[in-house]
């Protein structure tokens, strides 16, 4: 199923695509995209429904983020060897991880703002891995179990902030508008391996990154399973799990968004995601 968020921010109403491309308003089945609506049971009930006979919903509306009420945005650094390389930094001996404030999340189509002194936004395209039951010391090979699904995420990142400024990387990765996910919460019963799947972005139309998430370090299993021993992951929880190679910040010289340009990203079976950069006033 591709489930999804449609309508102003706040008002977002959620919704299924159906197999013909139309999206079809869940309201009268559950209250939003998130919690119990996305635990195997819930989903479940959603896999059941009769999608035909379920309002349709205009498909030139706001897409809002894919997921609501997602407690934690998790994110892993470095979590891909080449660009770990391009980065000037070594393959982490264990998966490194930070948080991106929630306050960061829109949806895959808004507008990304350039914060105030910002002189280093840069792009990531990344595979997002959304939480469906609370998983705790859970094991790499029942990790799966607790995957409600998977989307596209875009890890916008200020380098100055992160990196060259005392502190650690999450005002880097924090700022409003930095967080876009979806179009879709794509259940894992689509996704035949989450360790196969074609990503890219491009900026003003030009194809910056090219990867595949089977050149992740540490896979989803694994990082469900590592994360599981040092936190509880809630249904709604998203990880983001590292970007392959092609960011500005590697590219000699280093290239930065400004005002103006327009990105695009996708990932195989996940959607895309376009979003205008503007200045933050």
């Amino acid at each position: 199923m591709k489930l999804m968020r449609v309508g102003q921010p706040g008002q977002e109403k959620p919704a299924i695509l159906d197999r013909d491309g139309r999206i079809r308003d869940l309201s009268a089945h559950v209250a939003d995209i998130g919690g119990a609506a996305i635990s195997p049971e819930g989903l479940s009930k959603i896999a059941a429904l009769d999608l035909s006979t379920l309002p349709e919903l205009s498909a030139d509306g706001r897409i809002g983020a894919c997921v609501a009420g997602t407690g934690k945005f998790i994110c892993i650094g470095l979590n891909y060897s080449d660009h770990a390389a391009e980065s000037g930094m070594a393959v982490p001996p264990e998966p490194v991880i930070f948080m991106k404030a929630t306050s960061a999340i829109v949806g895959p189509n808004d507008d990304v703002l350039i914060p105030r002194g910002s002189e280093k936004t840069d792009w990531e395209v990344e595979l997002g891995v959304v939480i469906g039951k609370t998983a705790k010391y859970v094991s790499q090979a029942d990790a799966l179990d607790y995957v409600a699904g998977y989307c596209v995420s875009h890890d916008v990142s200020e380098r100055a902030f992160q990196t060259e400024r005392a502190g650690q990387w999450t005002k880097g990765k924090s700022c409003d508008t930095f967080g876009p996910i979806g179009p879709w919460l794509v259940t894992k019963d689509e996704i035949a391996d989450p360790q196969a799947l074609s990503m890219w972005l491009s900026v003003n139309g030009e194809k910056m990154q090219n990867g595949t998430s089977a050149t992740m370090v540490y896979g989803v299993a694994f990082l469900v399973s590592y994360l599981s021993q040092f936190m509880s992951l809630h249904p709604g929880d998203v990880i983001s799990t590292g970007t392959p190679p092609g960011v500005g910040m590697g590219m000699k010289p280093p290239r930065y968004l400004k005002p103006g340009d327009v990105v695009e990203l996708g990932i195989d079976g996940l959607g895309t995601q376009k979003q205008t950069f503007k200045a933050d006033v």
